[in-house]
């Protein structure tokens, strides 16, 4: 039987990709929660050993360490077939909306939700205004990408939606407010069976 163990915490939207992807595929897989707010050199030895920058997620499979959530989600569809990794043409897809996410979506939206854990010290209004208007923009895009379809996948979510997720999910806590479109989308994900909280997803 394969052995996979997820390492992550809840404030990281990247670890909440992996372990969505790993539910909504229902794959079997031990959580191992990991304080991200803790000095590095205080993490656990065995999460340390398998984590080349002492970061989150980390995923375990037969002893086989996996990092950067991106190449995680891409290792789970492929390697597993599913969550569009079943054909060529939705491991394209899924990889097209990855590479876009990284780039846009999940470059500003999680520096705007630190600025407001932060309530802005330290933070350049300047560079807050230009956090808001690249959201303004990946947002309409979002609209784009997503079309007349339930998920970015079409009828059923693949690893781009999750991809997508792990930082939408706060995008109200980002101070930003989804389109009529992201937030159906949103809804959509939310009714799945397989999600949870992230800190259900990853329980101290």
């Amino acid at each position: 039987m394969t052995e996979i163990v997820l390492y992550g915490h809840p404030d990281s939207g990247h670890a909440c990709k992996v372990a969505l992807a790993l539910s909504l595929a229902d794959i079997p897989h031990r959580t191992v929660f990991v304080d991200i707010w803790a000095e590095r050199a205080t993490r656990p030895a065995d999460f340390l050993a398998v984590s080349p920058l002492g970061e989150v997620p980390v995923l375990v499979i037969d002893g086989t360490p996996y990092f950067q959530s991106g190449a995680i989600l891409m290792q789970i569809a492929e390697r597993f077939g599913v969550l569009g990794g079943e054909s060529a043409e939705g491991t394209a897809r899924g990889r097209s909306i990855l590479m876009w996410e990284a780039n846009r979506i999940g470059m500003c939206l999680p520096q705007l939700k630190q600025a407001h854990v932060d309530q802005f010290v330290g933070w350049d209004p300047a560079v807050i205004k230009w956090l808001e208007g690249r959201f303004a923009v990946d947002a309409a895009n979002f609209d784009v990408l997503l079309g007349d379809a339930p998920f970015l996948h079409g009828d059923a979510p693949g690893f781009g939606d999750v991809q997508v997720w792990g930082y939408v999910q706060w995008v109200r806590e980002a101070g930003q407010e989804p389109t009529e479109k992201m937030q159906e989308w949103m809804d959509q994900m939310l009714a799945l069976p397989a999600m949870r909280a992230p800190a259900d997803f990853f329980p101290a």
